[in-house]
């Protein structure tokens, strides 16, 4: 196995690398990967692709916290053989002259092609965060072969695999992606000190949004997009109101369904009760405002969004998928259901809007039960033993096979 590379200062050279920098749960996280470890012992850089899209950058926010951004312009969501072999080249003799000790991926296809030319480069140590898998049960059986395939070969190269929920490891699994030993849980943190109740600024937005306060406020966050369904947003907005007219419906963020929900709202009948605020900066405001949250998505990793929600007393009411059900307690801080069961969504919702003081039980429990494993701090420190642990070498293929065979391993750097 190779060195990791000695430095006058003592510090471990980190990159991340990711294929877009938008707005999105991967991105926040790896932001915060890169930004929040300790800069005493982690010399980290982000590297990313040059798209963008109707979703919204992060890339500022990145700037912002001083990370060192490089901008891969061959780096490009779609497929695209001459590109990524170009771009596997090219990320490999960038690798090679800033001698990285660890190379961390995100996404599908910078996790293809920087494991390759992390690998190329010689890097010691390269693993792969599993947001989420780019395969899931709604594709044809031949594309989710094909996808899981690669995703098989890809893990002879890399350890370990970082899975950001227990499902999603159980989906790799299932996929026969690595060993049980190979995944390692760091879940997707969120920033606690940015989410938490306050009722001031609950009145102050929900006044900006005209909501009364007799009114009940339902709102989701997340793209516009085939993924997270907001068409069944629509539909158990429609049949919720149709039972609760001092229901009020807003979806935050955008994406290429814009005009499609758009027109659905409007076929609704929902003018005036539903509204698409858009992309906005002001989430935790937002999250303040609402009365309940619910998810419509039909797969995930493991959607920040929740635990966001929840942190700010928030019940929540989401389709039971991904890692979903580790921070949604069923009749605790909220309710799953099957996905697509637009009814059995719509009577959970009525039962929490016909119950004001279920609501308020639910509102105390997210907040008093809260799971710390969800915070950013949690996350942050993770990563940071991960790093310690692969260049001290007690987190290696190697040192696994000793343990299970009862021989200690070296941590000889």
């Amino acid at each position: 196995m190779s060195k990791t590379v000695s430095r006058s200062d003592g510090r471990v050279r980190v990159l991340q690398l990711i294929t877009r920098l938008i707005v999105g749960g991967a991105q926040e996280n790896t932001i915060a990967a890169a930004g929040e470890v300790d800069r005493g012992r982690f010399e980290s850089e982000l590297w990313t692709g040059p798209q963008a899209g109707s979703e919204g950058s992060l890339l500022d926010d990145a700037r912002r916290r001083c990370i060192p951004v490089t901008i891969i312009p061959n780096l490009v969501r779609e497929i695209s053989p001459f590109k990524d072999i170009l771009v596997t080249a090219q990320l490999a003799r960038m690798m090679r002259a800033r001698r990285f000790d660890i190379v961390v991926t995100h996404s599908s296809k910078a996790g293809i092609v920087g494991r390759v030319a992390a690998r190329l480069a010689g890097v010691p140590h390269v693993t792969h965060v599993h947001h989420g898998w780019g395969f899931h049960d709604r594709m044809h059986p031949l594309v989710r072969w094909f996808y899981a395939g690669i995703e098989r070969a890809m893990s002879w190269i890399t350890w370990p695999l970082v899975s950001v929920s227990e499902r999603t490891t159980r989906v790799g699994l299932d996929a026969h992606i690595g060993r049980p030993a190979s995944y390692r849980l760091i879940r997707s943190g969120i920033p606690l000190a940015d989410f938490y109740p306050d009722d001031q600024v609950r009145e102050r937005v929900r006044t900006e949004l005209g909501v009364s306060r007799d009114e009940i406020l339902v709102g989701s966050v997340g793209r516009l997009s085939p993924q997270k369904n907001p068409h069944d947003f629509v539909r158990v907005a429609r049949g919720t109101f149709s039972r609760h007219e001092n229901a009020r419906f807003v979806y935050v963020g955008d994406g290429p369904l814009r005009a499609e929900i758009e027109a659905a709202v409007s076929d609704a009948g929902l003018d005036g009760k539903l509204e698409l605020l858009g992309l906005r900066h002001d989430v935790p405001d937002l999250l303040r405002a609402f009365d309940l949250f619910i998810l419509t998505s039909l797969w995930e990793g493991l959607p920040r969004v929740v635990p966001q929600a929840l942190a700010t007393g928030v019940p929540v009411v989401a389709y039971d998928i991904a890692g979903i059900e580790e921070s949604v307690i069923e009749g605790r801080n909220g309710h799953l259901v099957r996905p697509e069961a637009v009814e059995e969504m719509v009577e959970r919702l009525d039962r929490l809007i016909s119950d004001a003081s279920l609501r308020a039980e639910m509102s105390r429990r997210a907040i008093e039960e809260f799971d710390e494993s969800f915070s950013e701090r949690a996350m942050v420190r993770n990563y940071e033993q991960l790093f310690e642990d692969l260049v001290s070498g007690r987190e290696s293929r190697a040192a696994h096979r000793r343990r299970a065979a009862g021989r200690p391993s070296s941590t000889r750097r």
